[in-house]
């Protein structure tokens, strides 16, 4: 079962960031920013009591501490100081969830971070550190590539279980990763497209590349987003288009 996800909780203060409210009850896995890239205590809160109404599981959602560039810029760090900072911020989220009578299930990295860990194998090694240490019992959510039995036995030496995830708006390169957001036909908008890759992946585990490459890809949850009312139009279609039921 493909379940979906979305980055939620990045309002900051009086600036408001997505349409949580209308995305949540749409989706199966809440990735909650957690303060460094975006959001604040009280948006966090909120953002967590808002997946336990609509029964949604929540995961960590950590960045660089780059709040004006929404962790979108690369940042020079030690791999201890990536550790650290992971620890911080799931920690973070975790004190909430367990006020809210929640806890955190999985951590998946943002923007920059996120990037940076699929192409630095020694950046992808501190976050796996840094969820070993704290709680190995969370999950890792990854992009799903050609890279993935390298990282699942990377994973596997820590003691920490990966969530392959797939993008149901973004074209995919002949080697199975994500085309540059600066290329033209990158994002996909067209609806009736996006279901077109959905079931091809859901019958046979492969998305067709740029090229028209047929490319295998695990997919265990696949991201959507829900920041303005096409890419919600999106999300509800995907939800009644997979027909799943939220866990």
């Amino acid at each position: 079962m493909i379940r979906l996800n979305c980055d939620l909780g990045e309002s900051f203060g009086p600036w408001k960031m997505g349409m949580d409210e209308a995305v949540m009850p749409h989706i199966d896995l809440a990735n909650i920013a957690c303060g460094f890239h975006a959001s604040d205590p009280i948006t966090m809160q909120r953002t967590v009591a808002l997946a336990k109404t609509h029964n949604v599981t929540i995961g960590a959602h950590p960045g660089y501490p780059d709040l004006v560039g929404f962790g979108r810029r690369s940042m020079v760090c030690k791999p201890e100081e990536i550790s650290a900072f992971v620890i911080y911020q799931i920690g973070a989220l975790s004190a909430i969830a367990t006020a809210e009578g929640m806890r955190v299930s999985y951590v998946k990295p943002h923007g920059a971070l996120y990037n940076d860990m699929m192409a630095h194998e020694y950046i992808f090694l501190a976050i796996l550190k840094a969820i070993s240490d704290y709680d190995n019992s969370l999950k890792l959510m990854i992009l799903s590539s050609s890279k993935n039995e390298r990282y699942t036995k990377l994973a596997s030496d820590l003691g920490v279980e990966l969530l392959y995830e797939v993008f149901a708006d973004r074209a995919y390169t002949d080697d199975g990763f994500l085309v540059s957001r600066a290329k033209e036909g990158a994002l996909i908008h067209s609806a009736d497209v996006v279901k077109e890759r959905i079931d091809l992946l859901h019958k046979e585990g492969a998305l067709i590349s740029e090229n028209g490459k047929k490319i295998p890809l695990k997919a265990d949850t696949l991201c959507v987003h829900g920041d303005n009312q096409k890419a919600l139009d999106l999300v509800v279609a995907l939800r009644g288009y997979l027909g799943q039921c939220k866990s």
